[in-house]
């Protein structure tokens, strides 16, 4: 049975309801606002005005360190030799290199982001790209096709009764926009639903780690949170021992309970006397005197080592080198040892560049759809340039790239973008070219030989005879 528009976007705030909570949870891990775990609430009563959380953001460090490896650098056609200028037009007219790298953060945290694509009145040729949070917009799936068949955006407004919430709500052939009132969901008068009746629904999930069973993907951070949380518990312990053991805690025999009192002359609590690094014991009545004393400190290196494990524990998982976490401080031999310490790390970005290029060209036929009204044959053929998401130095990729390109395995455009240089970068050298090339022209017609094969190189003076030397 076929839903209403208003049984499509109940649904769909419903299911989006259910994943919200783990959504920001991993979201706080993110932004290192996650409670403390693994600590006795009493013992967090107690110490609430002296010790706060130590956290240690390595879930930040997994996900930015693959993150900052994922750079688009244009759209190719299948049967082209290089990037399709309009398309990039398009992207850059949205600010997708800002935008786009958020959605990669928010996908690699909260298991995907999403590209909502809609026309542009001013400008019917350059269609409107938005990347969203998983926050505010959740797509359901068809089963069948696997394709988004319905989405939702939601958010709130502040107005003078309050917060207004609104939702758009995203179907094969329409886009339609909607208002809470007294608790009921209506048509927004606001806006002017889109009947675009495109058969396609305008929103592409950008999905991280998406499984046969899991195709909305799974969080980066799953791995690393339970490890990023001891951690934080470690380095927590270790500022409560630095506050009451890595201080010489002294002691007084001979001293009572009386003998504890503040300025008003109140008794001081037992923790109190702890706090202030003081032990007292009262002597037997048949000892007199007070005896003071103090207690050696505490060495902490049991801590150290213990957060050495569980860094070592998160590199191994997160494939990152241990010089990332801190606890490898030697410098590399080499461009090889770097190449080598960083294989896992690429090789994990290369993927994510597979991955996030089919949501990218995915949301680029959708913007030849909205523009065109139908997707070119040619389109289904598109792929994402990505930027290398290797380290080499400047002179490996100049070595390697001249080698091939002398070699006749590739043209010069390839060797230029091999070599990291924009679009436009190469498309001002090649005007160069043709520029330097017509000037050679030009010189030659006029007789100028040398402008084929270049000016002759000096000779140099001969040897003059030395003077005979007499004989006799």
């Amino acid at each position: 049975m076929a839903r209403t528009e208003l049984q499509w976007l109940k649904h769909l705030i419903t299911c989006h309801d259910k994943e919200l909570n783990e959504l920001r949870r991993w979201d706080d891990y993110y932004e290192g606002e996650q409670p403390l775990s693994y600590m006795a609430p009493e013992l967090i009563q107690e110490l609430d005005e002296r010790v706060r959380q130590v956290v240690i953001e390595w879930p930040r460090l997994v996900v930015d360190s693959v993150e900052e490896r994922l750079d688009v650098e244009g759209f190719r056609y299948g049967k082209q030799a290089e990037a399709d200028a309009d398309l990039w037009r398009i992207w850059q007219f949205n600010d997708m290199d800002e935008q786009s790298q958020q959605g990669h953060v928010d996908a690699l945290v909260m298991k995907r982001s999403y590209a909502i694509v809609g026309s542009n009145e001013d400008d019917p040729q350059t269609p409107i790209i938005t990347v969203e949070s998983a926050l505010n917009v959740y797509a359901e799936r068809d089963p069948r096709t696997r394709k988004v068949r319905a989405a939702v955006k939601r958010w709130s407004e502040e107005s003078g009764e309050g917060q207004v919430d609104h939702a758009a709500l995203y179907l094969p052939d329409a886009n339609v926009w909607w208002v809470k009132v007294k608790g009921e969901w209506i048509e927004d008068p606001d806006y002017q639903r889109d009947d675009h009746e495109l058969g396609e629904v305008l929103v592409e999930p950008i999905v991280n780690r998406p499984r046969l069973k899991r195709p909305d993907g799974v969080s980066e951070l799953k791995p690393i949170v339970p490890i990023s949380d001891a951690a934080c518990k470690m380095a927590t312990d270790m500022m409560v021992s630095g506050e009451f053991h890595a201080v010489p805690r002294r002691y007084a025999i001979g001293v009572g309970e009386e003998d504890f009192q503040d300025q008003e002359g109140r008794p001081i609590s037992a923790l109190r006397r702890i706090i202030g690094r003081i032990w007292a014991i009262p002597k037997h009545k048949a000892e007199d005197g007070v005896e003071v004393g103090q207690f050696p400190e505490a060495n902490l290196t049991n801590f150290h080592e213990t957060l050495r494990l569980l860094a070592m524990m998160v590199a191994s998982l997160a494939g990152l080198p241990s010089r990332f976490l801190g606890h490898a401080t030697d410098n590399p031999a080499s461009a090889d040892a770097i190449r080598s310490d960083e294989s896992r790390l690429v090789k994990r970005s290369e993927r994510k560049q597979r991955a996030f290029g089919g949501s990218w060209e995915r949301v680029m036929r959708l913007v030849l759809l909205v523009r065109d009204g139908e997707v070119p044959g040619e389109a289904m053929s598109l792929e994402t340039l990505w930027r290398d998401a290797s380290t080499p130095t400047v002179a490996q990729k100049a070595d390697a790239a001249v080698k091939l390109y002398t070699g006749k395995i590739v043209p010069l455009r390839q060797t230029r973008e091999d070599l990291g240089y924009t679009q436009v970068q190469i498309d001002r050298m090649e005007e160069e070219d043709e520029r330097a090339a017509e000037s050679a022209f030009q010189r030659v017609m006029a007789g100028d030989l040398a402008a084929l094969t270049g000016p002759k190189p000096p000779q140099e003076p001969a040897d003059e005879p030395s003077d005979p030397v007499p004989v006799g």
